[in-house]
């Protein structure tokens, strides 16, 4: 079945962008008692869980912790786990059959304890134990008079970056941690999850986090007594909270407030870490240098954060720009040039920063628009993206409707698939917050299908943390032969049928993708074409309504006849790309006309592959792109 491979191989890279996958080695230290105590006492900060036996929640915290392990060990941190079953057992190790802490010590201290349900992911992890370690250096704020005391503290010392998070153990509470262990020195972290102090700082309520700099160093002492308390200037980082922005937002703050030069603009380049902030320019000549000054400074407190400010001296021979500007700007971008102006006051050089905010901000809701509507936010489990676990995160504990689905279990799992021509189901746990994201979207996509013209699908749900021996069952036990392999990564969704082996659902989670690779699979593959007639429809038009704005690419196959080995290979191939393209098969006198009917110089055997444009219409044959196929005898 080599060929079947290949020819599969052949077609998804035509309808599906690769993947790479990267295994890493486990940087995960499992001791003994005895190891454990040694290593405590040589002074290591340790992130360590201890333990009797694994179920199912414990092993997938496990996956989590190995993976937390290359990260914290980056900050110093070892992280491990002790056998508790091994050898003469630890303090930590309790008559408990199954514990549920973890624990982090310093220097030879426990430094605090977690519930093993709190640190459910790698950003978890390691925003819990940074910030358990640096606890000293990130100051919390509820309330107003919070933050006005720790501003006062702050006066001509130095400044405070204030950073709001939803809630701890979030991507973006992992990237200030990250940060803090970088600039905890420097600055005074702040951080709030919320309450009055965000009605204060004019927080738009649909955020989930943002961070703003605090000029405070530049201040005077604290005021003398009776005198009102001044507030620190703020200025907004206006991008994402990720480690990458917060770096660079830092860097922007630290960098001049006016930056004097005597080259022209289009020969001044920032420093690479600025090189997405623009560069504003305004002109000076001798005798107009404090006013020209005084007016750069005023107007760069308040492009503050939004541009850098280059006074350009006039006098220098090297600048050539012509005397009928009086302003000059370049924005981020690879080859992105100098654009200049005449402008007449300062609320025109505002209002032009202000605008491009405005349409960048645009952009990003158009962007953040079409991913709500495609709802493609789900790639594989164990490959989730940072954000994205944050913000399944958000989604636990809702409550939800299960009308609309099967509840599977070991019982009526065989018989249920046994009744229906498709079974998709959906195996997941509970207490796992992707888990619950992704069932939300499953049970959405089960209320579509729930119309009668879509006949024969049966959605159903597996919880594995109930059902264990359903989800970790072999699938040749002779009690109960299930289609599948034991269920490791959660969520997981299959699509079952009778008398077949169970095929994986890979593509994204979201309910229209997922949506569309249902209805697409429940056209035959490959359908058999009979007729001229049959052949145009297919390469014209979608079979079943609901598939009509899919837009599938299609591939059709020439045989001379059945009994072509290579004809047997395109089946398997078409049936394992089932639900990702449409596949069809000619044979006999009919493949042979209409290889003769196309364009190009066909005959069969051929494969043919029809691309679907964004703008649908009919597929005329001479449109179709022929594939290669095996040589005779090799399937």
């Amino acid at each position: 079945m080599v060929w079947v491979s290949m020819l599969a191989a052949v077609l998804w890279l035509w309808t599906e962008s690769g993947r790479c996958d990267v295994q890493n080695g486990s940087h995960l230290v499992e001791y003994s008692a005895e190891g454990f105590s040694e290593k405590l006492q040589s002074g290591s900060t340790m992130f360590v869980y201890f333990g009797h036996r694994v179920s199912p929640t414990i092993s997938l915290f496990l996956v989590q912790l190995d993976k937390s392990a290359e990260a914290l060990q980056d900050y110093g941190i070892v992280v491990g786990k002790v056998n508790c079953s091994l050898g003469q057992p630890a303090k930590f190790c309790t008559g408990e059959r199954l514990l549920k802490k973890v624990y982090l010590f310093r220097n030879a201290e426990l430094l605090k304890s977690f519930d093993v349900d709190s640190v459910f992911d790698i950003n978890a992890i390691v925003a819990h134990v940074l910030f358990g370690v640096l606890f000293d250096e990130v100051r919390y704020a509820q309330s107003v008079a919070d933050l006005q005391a720790l501003e006062r503290a702050a006066w001509g010392r130095s400044d405070v970056v204030l950073a709001y998070v939803q809630m701890l153990g979030t991507q973006e509470h992992r990237s200030l941690m990250e940060t803090v262990f970088v600039y905890g020195a420097k600055h005074q972290f702040v951080l709030t999850t919320g309450g009055p102090l965000l009605e204060q700082l004019g927080m738009d309520p649909g955020r989930t986090a943002g961070v703003w700099f605090l000029h405070c160093r530049l201040l005077p002492g604290p005021a003398g007594s009776g005198a009102p308390d001044p507030r620190c200037p703020r200025t907004p980082m206006r991008r994402p909270l990720s480690t990458l922005d917060l770096h660079g937002f830092l860097r922007l703050m630290e960098a001049p407030l006016v930056t004097e030069v005597r080259e022209d603009p289009s020969s001044v380049h920032p420093h690479h870490t600025l090189l997405q902030t623009p560069q504003l320019f305004l002109f000076s000549r001798p005798s107009t240098e404090h006013p020209d000054r005084a007016v750069a400074t005023t107007l760069a407190w308040r492009l503050r954060g939004l541009a850098l400010l280059m006074l350009v001296h006039r006098e220098s021979p090297a600048v050539k720009t012509p005397e009928e500007f009086n302003v000059a700007y370049r924005l981020p971008g690879q080859g992105s040039g100098v654009k200049y102006l005449t402008l007449t006051n300062l609320e025109e050089v505002v209002g032009l920063f202000n605008a491009q905010e405005r349409a960048g901000g645009h952009e990003e809701e158009e962007e953040e628009e079409e991913e709500r509507e495609h709802a493609d936010d789900w790639s594989e489990l164990d490959m989730l993206d940072d954000e994205v676990a944050e913000s399944v995160f958000r989604s636990r504990g809702v409550s939800l409707d299960m009308d609309a689905v099967t509840l599977l279990n070991s019982d009526n799992f065989l018989p249920a698939v046994a009744e229906h021509s498709l079974t998709v189901a959906l195996f997941y746990l509970k207490w796992d917050a992707v888990s619950m994201a992704v069932l939300s979207k499953f049970i959405e996509v089960a209320d579509r299908l729930a119309d009668p013209e879509v006949a024969g699908v049966q959605m159903g749900v597996v919880d594995c943390g109930e059902w264990t021996d359903l989800c970790a069952a072999q699938p040749m036990a002779a009690d109960r032969p299930y289609p599948f392999q034991p269920i490791r990564a959660f969520p997981s969704v299959l699509l079952l049928r009778p008398q077949e082996t169970a095929q994986r659902y890979r593509g994204m989670l979201g309910s229209e993708a997922l949506h569309r690779f249902i209805l697409m699979s429940l056209v035959p593959s490959p359908l058999l074409l009979s007729t001229q007639e049959e052949v145009r429809s297919f390469l014209q038009e979608v079979p079943g309504s609901d598939l009509s704005a899919c837009k599938p690419d299609r591939v059709l196959g020439l045989f001379k006849t059945t009994a072509d080995p290579r004809a047997a290979v395109f089946s398997a191939a078409a049936t394992a790309l089932r639900g990702e393209v449409l596949a069809g098969m000619l044979t006999d006198s009919l493949a042979e006309s209409w290889a003769a009917g196309c364009s190009q110089s066909l005959s069969s055997p051929e494969v043919l592959l029809y691309k679907a444009s964004d703008a649908w219409a009919p597929a005329p044959p001479d449109l179709l792109r022929p594939l290669p196929l095996p040589p005779p005898g090799l399937g």
